[in-house]
């Protein structure tokens, strides 16, 4: 059985779930030879990541969780 009250408390953890994620903020993007790279900015920190690593950043596993390791400015 549905209830209001069930319903609001089920949106109300999806948006709180929603805020605790990281932000990922795409600084720069890369095609070479039919490779795609981002340089991201996550926390405070940047890394390079592919599409695949840019996808699970999006899902809100952390860049430790990947094993990322920052970017090295140039």
């Amino acid at each position: 059985m549905f209830s209001p009250v069930i319903g609001q408390n089920s949106k109300r953890a999806a948006v709180r779930k929603a805020l605790d994620r990281h932000k990922v903020y795409i600084t720069a993007q890369s095609f070479s030879a039919g490779a795609y790279q981002a340089r991201v900015l996550v926390e405070g920190e940047a890394y390079w990541v592919d599409e695949f690593r840019l996808a699970q950043l999006r899902q809100g596993l952390s860049p430790a969780e990947l094993e990322l390791t920052p970017a090295t400015d140039d």
